[in-house]
């Protein structure tokens, strides 16, 4: 079930009760994170049923209404009666910003907190977990209106090639295929000059990551796998319904990967073949990139989800960190 979190705020935060908390203690929080395909929605899962979790989920598209089969969004079935957060809150018409997510996020945790349960935050998106833990500090940089009216006319590569030229060094790391987030790296390089280096800042949390990750070969046929069973469960057809309740080819585009990929080929750019051909590729660079992130984070504890021992392994060391 997706359960939905009151109001409370990040500074309001419920002290005492909970087992994971106390009047002097930072709140526990369980992190599964990795690349797409990793099995970080299976593990997540039987450990929130070991140890009395909820979910909150990280990923930057999965917070959209509508956007299910094209995100690989958990079922109703796959929870099995596991409470998840974060999904589906937003409309895919809007944008739905990293500080959006930060404050959604951050009241789910506490929300989860106060009911004397622990929070396992899950998902891909690197820079949405980052910003969460407090790991980061966002750039204060205020939208700019006449900036984005004019980046918004400009394609994926077209931006991508303006942020190599401001800002080789951000280029480096961010999903090219990404407009809204080119443009938002384009805006803050243009305001600073770079887009400067994530500041680090006291987590509000204890925390343990957890990453799970395979070898490439692996990893690989997974997310073809995947793809092809997405396809044939209706993700085109996912597509052409979100089109037609309003959400623009553009937006779809905006929105990257598959639903990118989707208003190609739904606008004929693209034939059957080679949408699905250089969708799994995109999906793999993707992946590829979500692991040079997380690289330099010495904290993550990796496990091989490829190999049986993952679940035991994990689920020891997640008993020593919430009875510790």
């Amino acid at each position: 079930m997706v359960y939905a979190c009151d109001s409370k705020s990040h500074t309001e935060r419920f002290k005492g009760s909970s087992p994971f908390s106390g009047t002097m203690q930072k709140e526990k929080v369980l992190v599964i994170l990795g690349p797409t395909s990793s099995g970080k929605t299976a593990l997540s899962i039987e450990l929130a049923k070991k140890y009395n979790g909820e979910i909150v989920s990280a990923d930057s598209r999965q917070v959209y209404r509508g956007m299910n089969l094209g995100t690989g969004k958990v079922t109703a079935h796959e929870m099995q009666n596991i409470s998840h957060h974060m999904l589906d809150v937003a409309d895919p018409k809007k944008v739905y910003s990293v500080s959006d997510y930060v404050l959604g996020a951050r009241r789910c945790i506490d929300d989860i907190h106060s009911r004397g349960k622990l929070p396992i935050i899950c998902g891909g998106t690197a820079f949405y977990i980052d910003a969460v833990l407090g790991k980061t500090q966002l750039p204060d940089v205020p939208p700019n209106p006449t900036l984005r009216k004019k980046l918004g006319q400009k394609s994926a590569p077209e931006l991508f090639d303006m942020l190599t030229e401001l800002d080789p060094i951000r280029a480096k790391n961010i999903d090219q295929h990404n407009p809204v987030r080119l443009v938002r790296s384009i805006e803050i390089a243009k305001a600073l000059g770079k887009v400067p280096p994530l500041k680090k800042t006291d987590s509000p949390y204890e925390v343990l990551q957890i990453g799970l990750d395979m070898p490439d070969e692996i990893l690989k046929g997974r997310i073809t796998l995947r793809l092809t069973e997405r396809l044939k469960t209706g993700m085109l057809e996912e597509g052409r319904a979100l089109h037609q309740k309003g959400l623009s080819f553009r937006r779809m585009r905006q929105l990257g990967l598959e639903y990118g990929a989707m208003a190609d080929l739904l606008t004929s750019k693209v034939s059957r073949g080679a949408f699905e051909i250089t969708l799994a590729n995109d999906i793999w660079q993707y992946a590829k990139r979500q692991r040079v992130w997380w690289k330099r984070d010495k904290t993550i504890v990796w496990f091989d989800s490829s190999k049986k021992s993952t679940l035991q392994k994990s689920a020891s060391l997640v008993r020593k960190f919430t009875t510790s």
